[in-house]
């Protein structure tokens, strides 16, 4: 008798539990591509070196000598709004609030050739062409649009450090492609430092592109090769007239040379096109070599079938977006998944497949035993992206640690990254962020390197005197208004740094480092005023700065942030800050005054990257200084009023549109408060290993874990208006702290939340 086979019914939900969904269809890459949210829709694959995307505009950093201020609106190259694409390039930023990249921009044409860019206003006026959105597709791993003024269908895809282009063309004997080696974001005059670029043969072209802006001795080299042999080539060279050039006039460089240096470059390649033919191009990078490049291009894309790559790219991305399994609404998962792509895009790598990259140092290393990263920025991810990552990324998370370690080893300043990318150190905001990560990584087990010499490298940074006042801060235990514009701000971030860092002291026994980091800790209590109730600006001589306005962003001593905000940014110690403010009934009203006051329109006056979309009340949501602010309830006895505004929060902040972003994305640090908040839960102070318990959006969420166990968040009653907690099981176990461990979550389990609309007081 033949038997039937029965999987147990436990078996039989684990396998239901961990089989692959199609997430790939929840993401929308154009959400925050409008307005504030800096997002591109570009392909690019998880983590990856390549982010190949159109841009819009052409915009330069500066006018008459001054910044312009409309380049803020193109961080990421691509804004909604706009009706014209320039090109598509292949190094971006996702969500920032500043920006640099955009190297190597791509851009096929038919008719008469025409190197210059163009004008918005008159697009016929260059190669830039008109597009419709009603023609366009933005997906994780590829990008479709149709270019109308050239009739050519352009199509996007990559791999780790290989872009992959596929463009359609109409029956032509003018088809053109463009490489525009003078194009970039935050652009101006003198940007390119030096551009070289070797014809190969008629198929393949290598060279490299020098840049000095944000990142100031930054070098990116390529290999760049076409389907189909072109005809003809050329050069048109914008440089100004040298005083010395040597003798390479002896040559016409502009028509088919195979040579071509310079500073302001652009090429053109030209075709014979039958009506529907394809041309692809293979577009590799390298931090390395132009020889490093082309061994990315031939180990990541060896034939020509574009399809196949995009599949690639997108079961890529499916294996990564299953990690998490959410079952909630639709636009909650489009959300959600969008918010799980848009975390996973940055950091990006910088090793070539060989293992190679350059240093800060600008001498080439191997990464031993990991993947080097960068794309750090640290100000904005610390706070909730990172521990994500010690969640969802552990092993990823060990690499990034590495990175930064290897960063300070070849720093001649013998400091961690504040803000890095290309082997470079940009310096951009305020804090010393990698010892939080550093730490975090540490106390949660996800770092296997030299922890005490991680400590040493936090420590020598935390004792940086000539950075940012760092001097000031250890001597007086606050930083003077005189001699920063940013004084609070930068002593309350340094105290929490230091508090993150007597954590780690703790862990590995070394109480000398503790005892002297965990009275730096406490700092924050200088610049706290008892009589106003607000963190404010200290002069030298120790009395507080006489002209202050709480609400004003402007002078006022904080860096994207007022007072109102930055007051409750103690994360580390909220139980020392509810004291000083008067207890908790009185700190649960200042709470509730920051969610329901209303700004003036003089708040929005300084402010470039914030808008009333990105604000509840005076909250600024949009702006990560506050991000913890709505877990603080839970320290006080108005739990059920933090529930109430976390959710409020998600539901107001994060929509699936283009304009669904309530600010810079910032890397992912906006997407991870989502996610771990649509969950939950959040880390209120990175560095415990505690997390604070919140208001699930979700239904259910399954989290599988690299260590092969599922931790399951289950939402019971759960509906719109039921955003109170009722009680938390913690594996059949009541919670009455308001949080859980590290160890709860990567052991495995299941956190059930019970929903009511009404709130439990």
């Amino acid at each position: 008798m033949i038997k039937k086979f029965i999987l147990p019914c436990f078996l039989f939900s684990a396998f239901l539990a961990t089989a692959q969904e199609n997430l790939v269809q929840y993401v929308k890459p154009i959400i925050g591509t409008s307005k504030m949210g800096h997002t591109y829709p570009g392909a690019t694959v998880p983590f990856g070196a390549v982010q190949l995307s159109p841009e819009t505009d052409t915009l330069s950093y500066e006018v008459n000598g001054k910044y312009n201020g409309d380049v803020y609106k193109y961080c990421a190259g691509y804004k909604y709004e706009d009706k014209t694409i320039v090109g598509f390039s292949h190094t971006h930023f996702s969500g920032t609030g500043h920006s640099d990249l955009g190297d190597f921009l791509i851009m096929p044409t038919q008719g008469k050739l025409q190197l210059n860019p163009g004008t918005a206003d008159n697009p016929n006026s260059g190669y830039r062409s008109a597009y419709s959105h009603a023609n366009e597709t933005a997906e994780a791993g590829y990008y479709k649009v149709k270019l109308d003024d050239h009739n050519i269908t352009a199509e996007l895809t990559s791999t780790n450090r290989v872009g992959m282009h596929q463009y359609t063309f109409p029956k032509s004997d003018q088809s053109h492609i463009i490489l525009d080696l003078m194009a970039g974001i935050y652009n101006y005059e003198d940007k390119t430092v030096w551009t070289y670029v070797r014809v190969v043969n008629d198929t393949l072209i290598t060279g490299y592109r020098q840049t000095n802006g944000w990142a100031r001795t930054r070098t990116v080299y390529f290999a760049m090769s076409f389907s189909k042999p072109f005809k003809n080539y050329g050069r048109k060279s914008y440089d100004a007239k040298q005083a010395y050039r040597g003798f390479w006039g002896k040559f016409n460089q502009d028509q088919n040379f195979p040579e071509i240096a310079g500073k302001k470059i652009k090429i053109f390649f030209d075709f014979d096109t039958n009506e529907g033919e394809q041309i692809k191009i293979k577009f590799a990078l390298s931090p390395v070599s132009q020889e490093n490049a082309l061994q990315n291009m031939r180990t990541e894309i060896s034939g020509w079938d574009f399809n196949q790559v995009k599949a690639q790219a997108q079961s890529t991305w499916n294996k990564e977006l299953n990690k998490i399994q959410v079952t909630t609404s639709k636009d909650n998962k489009i959300n959600f998944y969008t918010a799980l792509y848009h975390a996973f895009i940055n950091p990006t790598t910088y090793t070539d497949v060989n293992g190679e990259y350059k240093g800060l140092d600008q001498n080439v290393h191997k990464a031993d035993g990991f993947t080097n990263y960068t794309t750090f920025s640290l100000w904005d991810t610390y706070r909730a992206l990172h521990p994500f990552f010690n969640i969802i990324q552990p092993g990823r998370s060990n690499d990034m640690v590495k990175s930064m370690l290897a960063h300070y080893d070849q720093s001649s300043l013998h400091m961690l990254p504040i803000w890095s990318h290309y082997a470079n150190d940009n310096w951009c905001m305020s804090g010393y962020h990698s010892v939080s990560v550093i730490a975090d990584a540490i106390i949660k087990g996800t770092y296997n390197g030299d922890a005490n010499k991680a400590l040493d490298a936090c420590v020598v940074t935390a004792k940086h005197r000539d950075y940012e006042g760092i001097g000031y801060y250890m001597d007086k235990g606050y930083i003077p208004a005189e001699r920063s514009g940013v004084s609070v701000s930068n002593t309350l971030e340094y105290a929490y740094d230091d508090w993150a860092i007597a954590q780690l002291a703790k862990k590995l026994n070394r109480k000398d480092v503790y005892d002297e980091f965990i009275k730096r800790s406490q700092n924050w209590r200088n610049n706290y005023d008892t009589a106003s109730g607000f963190m404010r600006p200290k002069l030298a001589d120790g009395t507080f700065k006489k002209a202050f306005d709480p609400k004003d962003t402007e002078g006022q001593g904080f860096i994207e942030g007022n007072s109102w905000n930055y007051s409750f940014f103690v994360p580390h110690d909220p139980t020392s800050l509810i004291e000083v403010m008067g207890g908790k009934k009185k700190f649960a009203a200042r709470l509730d005054s920051l969610f329901s006051m209303h700004l003036p329109d003089e708040f929005f006056a300084h402010t470039e990257d914030i808008t009333r979309e990105g604000i509840i009340g005076g909250y600024v949501h949009g702006n990560e200084p506050a991000h913890h602010v709505a877990y603080l309830y839970n320290w006080t006895d108005e739990v059920y009023k933090g529930q109430a505004q976390i959710r409020h929060i998600l539901n107001m902040q994060y929509k699936p549109t283009a304009d669904g972003l309530g600010g810079n994305d910032d890397c992912g640090q906006m997407s991870a408060w989502y996610m771990f908040s649509a969950m939950g839960f959040y880390p209120v102070a990175p560095g415990a290993d505690v997390y604070s318990l919140g208001s699930p959006l979700v239904n259910k969420a399954v989290v599988n874990l690299e260590n092969n166990k599922t931790f399951t968040v289950e939402a019971l009653n759960q509906s719109a208006k039921n955003v109170y907690v009722q009680k938390v099981m913690l594996n059949g176990k009541e919670i009455t702290n308001h949080s859980i461990k590290h160890s709860d979550i990567t052991n495995g389990g299941k956190l059930t939340f019970y929903m009511n609309a009404k709130p439990k007081k």
